[in-house]
C-alpha cells in the first residue's frame, strides 16, 4: 500500500516556500506516496503546481480541517508548524504515525529578548524540517535547493504582444535578467520585448538579441524626484504595453508599471509594491537570482526550469575600435595567457585588500600568466596601486562594458570580488574565482553554473547585508582579512585545471 502523507504548515509565505525540500525527500524515499498539505488559503496556489505535492487542504477552521483530514485515510502526519493548534490537529486526526519538527522557539525568544545565542539558532529551518523525517527513515536529499518555478501552478498559456521588462537595479542584476529575456523570446514567439533600465546599463540590453527596444529610466535627471515615476510612466503609456515583468523588487518599479496603466503586472511576492501587482511569484534566498528571475514567466505558462545551457547567456562581442586601441596600448604579446582581475566593488566590505591582489598577480606572473586589471574609472587609483606593486597590466578606467565583454573572450580565468563583472564573466563562459566577504552564496548572487569557485570565510556575522556596506559592522573585517593569498591562488590553480571549468568555453 502506498503512503498517504499529510503535511501541516499553517504559517507565513516564507515558511511554506521552505517546505519544498521536504516534498522532494518524501518522493525520493516513497515514489508512489500521495502527499497532501494543509495550508492557509492565501498560500494554496503556491503549492498546487509543486511537483512533490499531490493535493492541498485549505485551512477554514479547526473543525473543518479535522473533518476533511479524517475522511482521507492518511497513513502518516508530518507537523511542520509545531504550535498548540497544529499539535491538537495531529493528536485528534486519527493518524497513527506522526512526527513533528523541532521549532527551537525558546532559543529564538531568548535570543530576541536577551541576546543569548544557542547552537540551535545556527541551523537553517530547512535542516530542521528534514530532520523531522529521519524518525521515519527518510534520509534528507543530498542537496538543498529551492527553485521558485516549483511553486504555483503554471498559468494559462497566454502570452502578450508587447512586454516591458523593468530592471533598473545594479549591473549584476541586469546581467542576470538576460536568461529571462531569452526564455520569453523563445517560448513566446512573436512577442515584442522592451526593457526599462538605467542609462549606464542600456548597452547591455541594446546588444541583446532578445530585446527589441530599450527605454531609459533616468532617475538622476529627467525622471528624478517625487514626480519622476509619473514622468516615466507617462512615456510608457505611449507604448501601450499589455504586460510588465518586474524583477526589481522596489516600490518605485511597481508604481511606475501601475501608473503606466499596464494591465498585467508580474513581480515577486516580496516586492515592496506587491499590492500594485496583478500576479506574484515566490522569492527564495536559497535560489540563484537567475532562477528567481526565470520564475517570473511562470504565470504566462512558460517553462521556468533551468536548462543545462542556462549558464551561457552572453554572446562573444566582436572587437570594437576602442577595444583594438586598448589592446594596442596594453602591448599584450600575441599568445599571452591572460587572467582578468577585477579588484573593485560597489561597497568597501566586498573588496579583498589591494595588496593581496598585487601578491596574487605576482604569483600568476611567475606561472606564466598575464594578469589584466579591469574596472571602472572610480577604481583608477586602486588599479594604479596594484599594477605598480605587481606588474599587472592596468586597464582600469579604460574599459567600457562593451570593451570588457570583448575582452572576456581572451581570458582563461576571471578573479573578482562579488560584483557585476563577475556575472558578465560567468555568463560569457569564463571560469570565475569569486572572493566573497560581506555577502554569501546563500543570497543567490554567486557565479552561476559549474566550473566556478567561491572563496569565503565561515563566520557567523556573514552576511552583514544584502549588498555589503561601507564599513564592517563588527569592526574587524575578518570576512576578507581571513582570506589569504594562498587560498585564492590555490582556487585559481584548481579552476584552471578543472575539466568542468575548461568545458565552459565549449559547452
Amino acid at each position: 500500500m502506498s503512503e498517504k502523507i499529510l503535511v501541516i504548515r499553517l504559517s507565513s509565505l516564507g515558511d511554506v516556500v521552505l517546505t519544498g525540500p521536504v516534498y522532494k525527500s518524501l518522493k525520493v524515499h516513497w515514489p508512489d506516496a500521495h502527499v497532501t498539505v494543509l495550508v492557509k488559503p492565501q498560500y494554496a496556489p503556491l503549492l498546487e503546481g509543486h511537483p512533490g505535492v499531490d493535493a492541498v487542504i485549505t485551512w477554514r477552521g479547526f473543525r473543518d480541517a479535522l473533518r476533511r483530514i479524517r475522511g482521507v485515510g492518511f497513513t502518516r502526519l508530518l507537523d511542520l508548524h509545531a504550535t498548540t493548534r497544529s499539535r491538537a490537529i495531529s493528536a485528534m486526526s486519527g493518524i497513527a504515525i506522526r512526527t513533528c519538527y523541532r521549532k527551537d522557539a525558546l532559543a529564538r525568544r531568548l535570543f530576541v529578548a536577551f541576546g543569548w545565542s544557542s547552537p540551535a539558532l545556527q541551523r537553517h529551518t530547512v535542516d530542521r524540517y528534514l530532520e523531522a523525517l529521519t524518525v521515519w527513515g527518510v534520509p534528507p536529499i543530498s542537496e538543498i535547493s529551492l527553485h521558485p518555478g516549483d511553486w504555483g501552478g503554471a498559468g494559462e498559456r497566454r502570452g502578450a504582444s508587447h512586454v516591458l521588462v523593468m530592471q533598473t537595479s545594479f549591473l549584476g542584476d541586469c546581467y542576470l535578467t538576460l536568461p529571462l529575456l531569452r526564455r520569453l523570446k523563445e517560448d513566446l514567439p512573436g512577442t515584442k520585448i522592451a526593457v526599462l533600465t538605467l542609462p549606464k546599463h542600456a548597452n547591455i540590453f541594446r546588444a541583446c538579441e532578445w530585446v527589441d527596444e530599450v527605454i531609459l529610466d533616468d532617475k538622476r535627471a529627467a525622471h528624478s524626484g517625487l514626480a519622476g515615476p509619473w514622468r516615466i510612466a507617462s512615456e510608457l503609456r505611449k507604448h501601450a504595453f499589455d504586460l510588465a515583468i518586474i524583477p526589481h523588487r522596489s516600490l518605485r518599479s511597481a508604481l511606475v508599471a501601475w501608473l503606466a496603466h499596464i494591465p498585467r503586472r508580474i513581480g515577486f511576492v516580496s516586492s515592496a509594491g506587491r499590492f500594485l501587482l496583478t500576479d506574484v511569484v515566490p522569492f527564495s534566498w536559497l535560489s540563484h537570482d537567475l532562477e528567481r528571475n526565470l520564475a517570473l514567466a511562470k504565470p504566462l505558462g512558460v517553462d521556468t526550469s533551468a536548462h543545462s545551457t542556462e549558464a551561457r547567456f552572453i554572446a562573444q562581442r566582436p572587437s570594437s575600435d576602442g577595444f583594438s586601441k586598448l589592446w594596442e596600448q596594453a602591448s599584450l604579446p600575441s599568445g599571452a595567457k591572460l587572467i582578468g582581475i577585477h579588484p573593485g566593488a560597489a561597497w568597501e566590505t566586498k573588496r579583498w585588500p589591494a595588496e593581496r591582489f598585487a601578491q596574487l598577480s605576482r604569483r600568476l606572473i611567475v606561472d606564466g600568466f598575464t594578469p589584466v586589471l579591469v574596472g571602472g574609472p572610480e577604481d583608477a587609483r586602486l588599479g594604479a596601486t596594484i599594477s605598480s606593486d605587481s606588474g599587472a597590466v592596468n586597464c582600469i578606467g579604460r574599459t567600457s562594458l562593451d570593451d570588457l565583454q570583448a575582452l572576456m573572450s581572451r581570458f582563461s580565468l576571471f578573479v573578482t570580488n562579488d560584483s557585476g563583472p563577475m556575472h558578465l564573466a560567468a555568463g560569457a563562459g569564463v571560469p570565475v574565482v569569486a572572493i566573497f566577504g560581506a555577502t554569501t552564496r546563500e543570497l543567490g548572487f554567486f557565479p552561476y553554473g559549474s566550473g566556478h569557485r567561491v572563496v569565503e570565510a565561515a563566520l557567523e556575522c556573514r552576511p552583514c547585508g544584502l549588498h555589503g556596506g561601507r564599513v564592517c559592522p563588527e569592526g574587524h573585517f575578518l570576512c576578507m582579512r581571513l582570506l589569504t593569498v594562498d587560498q585564492v591562488y590555490n582556487a585559481c590553480s584548481q579552476t584552471l585545471h578543472n575539466p568542468a571549468a575548461r568545458a565552459l568555453r565549449d559547452p
